[in-house]
């Protein structure tokens, strides 16, 4: 299985939801993230604000970084070599990176159907 892992910049939280506007893109991921770790998926997360060290210890990071400075961020790894810089990884991009299906990123969750399900309508 493959292992992802996103480095992000400096921010006060991963999920978008903080400060006075949501961020519509951190959302996004996030929620991907959390939906394919339910899945077994294995996504690790750094934040350079939190993890500063991460960072400094991952010499292919740090390299970027030196290099471009923190506007390459958000960068994502996948089993250790650099796959994307500067975004995110679209949904598309996320399966394709770790080898998986669409349906990974499907809520599993099934909605409540109308009524209570008894038959003839009553309990």
């Amino acid at each position: 299985m493959k292992k992802m892992i996103i480095f992000d910049p400096a921010m006060c939280c991963s999920t978008g939801v903080c400060g006075p506007s949501v961020n519509p893109e951190l959302l996004r991921v996030a929620t991907i993230i959390n939906k394919l770790k339910i899945k077994g998926i294995l996504i690790q997360r750094y934040n350079l604000s939190s993890n500063p060290q991460t960072f400094i210890d991952n010499k292919e990071i740090s390299k970027i970084l030196n290099r471009d400075g923190v506007k390459s961020l958000p960068i994502t790894m996948v089993d250790g070599v650099v796959v994307k810089t500067k975004a995110y990884p679209t949904n598309k991009e996320f399966c394709k990176l770790l080898g998986i299906s669409e349906d990974y990123l499907k809520d599993t969750i099934k909605k409540p159907s109308k009524g209570c399900g008894c038959k003839g309508g009553c309990c």
